[in-house]
């Protein structure tokens, strides 16, 4: 596993730009829900940390991780003033191919996404193969996969700002 050796949460303040000029929105997950509250925590955090202000942040609920695409997609347009959107999904290995589709659906959505729109989204989806490894990486010994994504949002929303013609 990529993280086995990292703590997820660490960050350098210092070299993060100040998000307090900055508009996020976080598109939730339902699904798991004891992973990704903790991942909407961290990540709520840490952009309040990183100089946020709560009223700029937007979030909706979806009720699963493969509904994460038309919720970022529909944020996006109903918020163009956005600079990032956080996608938090988890999704968790079952024994199933049901698990293969809606992790290549769901990278490939937000892929397009990125590709397509104005406004960067940001993939936080946990894609685990037990309910161990995603406790592990939502708060746990590994740290939050969520403020991992809110640093990434807080440096795209910068980069988005210095792309501007």
């Amino acid at each position: 596993m990529a993280t086995s050796n990292k703590n997820l949460s660490h960050y350098d303040k210092t070299s993060i730009p100040n998000a307090k000029d900055f508009r996020f929105g976080m598109v939730v997950s339902e699904w798991n829900p004891q992973i990704t509250e903790a991942m909407f925590q961290g990540a709520f955090d840490t952009l309040i940390d990183c100089g946020g202000l709560k009223e700029n942040i937007v979030r909706w609920n979806v009720p699963g991780s493969f509904e994460l695409v038309y919720g970022c997609k529909k944020m996006a347009q109903s918020f163009d003033m956005l600079d990032a959107i956080i996608a938090i999904g988890s999704v968790i290995q079952g024994d199933t191919k049901h698990f293969d589709f809606v992790c290549e659906a769901v990278s490939q959505g937000i892929k397009d996404l990125n590709v397509q729109g104005g406004i960067p989204v940001i993939f936080c989806v946990l894609t685990d193969h037990n309910l161990q490894q995603a406790i592990d990486r939502s708060g746990g010994k590994h740290g939050n996969k969520g403020t991992e994504a809110a640093i990434a949002a807080i440096k795209m929303a910068q980069l988005k700002k210095e792309a501007r013609f």
